[in-house]
């Protein structure tokens, strides 16, 4: 006798489905208030030429105009630098302080709280102290490097030495990241290494062939978060610039982000400069939406090249 499945009544259908949606109210409506709604309406406005009183339709001229505008271009250059040298350099410092602590065998809790520490300063305080103490007339950097016979250059006001400046300061602040790789490491089974180390396995082939393999999923955390972060770089990058100018907010001035001569003007900072300064949100609106699908194409190329790489081991 065949036997038959009696379908639910429509009735408890309609109540499993508004009880799941109870459920998930909280999460859609931030979800649509804080993500969905500035979405599509930057969508909107990027086809307006719009300054906060005025709206007109324009089109795709906002689009047609950055590839014309220099600026664009050069701050994107500037912000992809950041993502290809100041994001690794801050992950493969912070996990050679965090193996550093894991090996230490007395102060583990003091050095680890100095590595830290600078994490915890403000931003804006920590750029200024770090542009002062690398201001090569009077900072005492370059005094120190003197003492060995090296000339410094003008780190903060030389273009070619600008952007590796904002990489050391990253690196300076690498505390909290050092923190998460210390508890990756410290979570990786011991047995691992003594059985590698049985097979004869040196320290770096265990760790190529233990510890990153175990830490993967925290490695791809850190370069997602990092690129992202880079990609919206604004708060140290504009800090450096004004401090190092020499620039002040006095009457009858302005300042143009990117000292020197463009060196720190990222794609966030022209965004400011355009929506907030020169009052064209429209445009700003479409700086908006290629920031957002640039982080959107790094992520998924990070998202595949770790997948691939955990498939290969």
């Amino acid at each position: 006798m065949a036997s038959h499945v009696r379908a639910a009544p429509p009735r408890w259908r309609r109540g499993e489905g508004l009880r799941a949606l109870l459920w998930l109210s909280p999460w859609l409506t931030g979800f649509t208030i804080f993500f969905a709604y500035p979405l599509a309406s930057t969508v909107y406005f990027s086809f307006h030429r719009y300054d906060l009183f005025t709206l007109e339709f324009v089109g795709l001229d906002n689009y047609r105009y950055l590839f014309d505008d220099e600026r664009v271009w050069l701050s994107a250059r500037n912000t992809l630098w950041l993502v290809v040298f100041m994001v690794p350099a801050q992950v493969v410092f912070a996990l050679a302080l965090a193996q550093l602590v894991t090996r230490l065998k007395a102060g583990v809790g003091l050095f680890r709280t100095i590595f830290y520490l600078p994490s915890l300063v403000p931003l804006v305080a920590g750029t200024v102290a770090f542009v002062f103490l690398m201001n090569p007339a009077t900072g005492p950097w370059n005094q120190l490097l003197a003492l060995f016979g090296v000339t410094g250059p003008d780190w903060f006001g030389d273009p070619a030495w600008a952007k590796p400046s904002l990489t050391l300061l990253a690196m300076w602040g690498v505390g909290n990241l050092m923190v998460i790789f210390l508890a990756a490491l410290l979570d990786v089974p011991r047995h691992l290494y003594e059985a590698a180390a049985l097979d004869g396995a040196g320290p770096w082939r265990q760790f190529r062939s233990v510890t990153l393999p175990m830490i993967s999923p925290v490695l791809m955390f850190s370069a997602i978060t990092g690129v992202i972060y880079a990609l919206q770089y604004f708060t140290q990058a504009m800090i450096a610039s004004r401090v190092a100018s020499g620039a002040t907010d006095s009457a009858g001035t302005s300042f143009l982000p990117g000292y020197p001569d463009g060196a720190l003007l990222t794609l966030p900072q022209h965004l400011f400069q355009t929506g907030f300064r020169d009052w064209s949100m429209g445009y700003a609106s479409v700086l908006a939406l290629m920031l957002f699908a640039t982080s959107m194409v790094f992520t998924l190329i990070l998202l595949r090249q770790f997948r691939r790489a955990e498939e290969l081991t």
